[in-house]
């Protein structure tokens, strides 16, 4: 890919000030998005005024990583270090309490806008390659609103002479309603779970039904604590899945969907000791590739690799569930 001229932006917001500087509003069908440069994330996302995402105040560093677009990797590299085509490297521990490296490079970065409309903003970055991930990629966002929901692809291009360590995910905290998490309806179509140690780094799969996760069949999320990836999802008959929450005592909900191009999905109930954050949300992360991919023994197929010269494409949609019957 080539650098996207500035001049292809057809409409640009004001500048502000504020951690996410700037930021665009996209509107389309009765949904409204906010997106932030920093990180190309998705502040806030509406239908009909309804927020289906944990929003985030404009003057605040993101939280979380709420909404954020992640890559070259989702979740967790163990220690920062990995070993690919023949050699060693350390990436930055970004999770100091863990010791782990954290969701990538690029959330953090403030990416450049190739175009905007009413209802789309398209957003651009070249990494650069750098101590422990020497690798050149180029990744473009695009943000879409319509009736079908907010729809967001990531496009991704190794531009280097080698392959290189490649994975990516979405990291949306979803809102049903105003009842507690805890009453959430969670439609889930999975069969396996990635058990983790205490540092969430991954030592073993269990079915769902022996770990107390099964939600293959909507059921309420009650009391449990989750921040686990899961795996052996089911698709439909185009290639897609969904999970699904719902708020039955007030008959709204949310789904997020994508295609097989993420056979992982990781959810956390985003338990916190911060009161404002605890369980303030679901987090839903469909993924490229499992936690600590990067560790992945040549059994399992090694690190997940982007072949030189080669593009990965991402897609996902969030849409609003309204109307639907109460419980």
């Amino acid at each position: 890919m080539t650098s996207p001229s500035a001049a292809s932006a057809t409409r640009t917001a004001p500048r502000r000030v504020g951690p996410g500087d700037p930021e665009w509003r996209i509107a389309a069908d009765g949904y409204q998005a906010i997106i932030s440069a920093v990180g190309a994330t998705v502040r806030v996302l509406t239908h009909e005024g309804r927020d289906l995402i944990v929003p985030f105040d404009e003057a605040q560093v993101r939280p979380l990583f709420r909404g954020a677009t992640v890559a070259p990797w989702p979740n967790r590299i163990a220690g920062g270090r990995y070993s690919f085509g023949g050699e060693e490297f350390q990436v930055p521990v970004t999770e100091v309490a863990r010791g782990h490296a954290l969701h990538g490079l690029v959330s953090w970065i403030r990416w450049d806008l190739v175009d905007v409309t009413d209802n789309r903003v398209v957003l651009w970055h070249r990494l650069v390659p750098q101590d422990g991930y020497p690798f050149a990629l180029t990744l473009q966002a695009e943000f879409e609103v319509g009736g079908a929901g907010l729809k967001t692809s990531l496009s991704t291009t190794n531009d280097g002479a080698t392959d290189a360590p490649y994975g990516c995910c979405p990291h949306p905290y979803l809102l049903a309603g105003p009842s507690p998490l805890d009453d959430w309806l969670l439609t889930l179509p999975a069969a396996t779970r990635l058990e983790v140690d205490d540092t969430l780094i991954p030592i073993a799969q269990a079915a769902v039904s022996d770990v107390d996760s099964d939600f293959r069949v909507a059921v309420p999320i009650g009391g449990r604590e989750i921040d686990h990836a899961f795996t052996d999802l089911d698709w439909d008959g185009a290639g897609r899945t969904a999970v699904r929450v719902v708020d039955p005592a007030h008959g709204t909900g949310v789904l997020i969907s994508w295609g097989d191009w993420a056979p992982w999905v990781q959810i956390h109930t985003a338990d916190r000791p911060e009161p404002e954050y605890d369980r303030a949300g679901l987090a839903v992360e469909p993924m490229s590739c499992a936690p600590n991919a990067f560790n992945n023994a040549p059994a399992a197929g090694g690190p997940p690799t982007l072949a030189a010269g080669a593009t990965h494409i991402a897609e996902w949609t969030i849409s609003a569930l309204d109307e639907v019957e109460r419980v």
